[in-house]
């Protein structure tokens, strides 16, 4: 019991009354003023990989201008979980808090979006095509149960995710400690930080596409 609760004290919010843990997602606004001028070879790589993103999201949805609000949340959320992986850096996105408040802002306001402008589309989305007239009640329940389960799902997937990594980092840390076991445990963490710093740039990515493929049935 004791171990459980040491290694889910990694994610833990509140670390004492002056806690400022969720403070981190603010780190990116405090980077130095070089790293935005437009020549530096850092934000040319990243406006160039946003470019090809926006050409992605624009592919998937009608929506307009949804693909800036997706590309900004994505890059918001591959930083923070980069900055993650940083030592005494606490992880907002292995949080529900965080990742359901973003999940469930962009569905609600895509969903109030589609229903205020396109009513007929939306319903039609209820009712599959050469659905039996029998099995249309069912479907409506079915598709309107999908529909409210979709940001719970992409909420989860973030924060399932960014806790698999730092949770197994954890278990690895509570071994024995022996010179053999040290050494090997120094090589399975730097494959475990290899793998985790391309788990948080995918699950930004997955976040942003998944997003703009629910978008694309407004």
């Amino acid at each position: 019991m004791k171990m459980m609760t040491n290694l889910f004290s990694t994610f833990d919010p509140t670390t004492g009354a002056m806690s400022m843990n969720w403070a981190s997602m603010m780190l990116i606004l405090i980077l130095p003023k070089k790293f935005w001028v437009a020549n530096n070879m850092n934000m040319i790589i990243i406006m160039k990989m946003l470019n090809i993103m926006k050409k992605e999201t624009e592919a998937l949805t009608k929506i307009k201008g949804l693909s800036l609000m997706t590309n900004a949340i994505m890059v918001m959320i591959m930083m923070i979980n980069l900055m993650g992986l940083l030592p005494y850096i606490f992880t907002p996105s292995s949080h529900l808090t965080f990742s359901m408040s973003l999940s469930v802002s962009l569905w609600l306001s895509i969903m109030i979006y589609g229903w205020t402008n396109k009513t007929d589309k939306m319903f039609k989305h209820l009712v599959p095509m050469s659905t039996p007239m029998i099995l249309m009640p069912f479907m409506v329940m079915i598709e309107t149960i999908s529909n409210f389960m979709r940001p719970g799902s992409l909420a989860v997937r973030l924060t399932a995710n960014m806790i698999a990594g730092h949770m197994l980092m954890s278990l690895l840390g509570e071994s024995q400690k022996s010179l053999m076991l040290l050494i090997m445990l120094i090589i399975i963490y730097m494959m475990l930080m290899m793998f985790e710093f391309a788990v948080a740039i995918i699950q930004a990515y997955v976040f942003m596409t998944l997003s703009s493929l629910y978008s694309s049935e407004v």
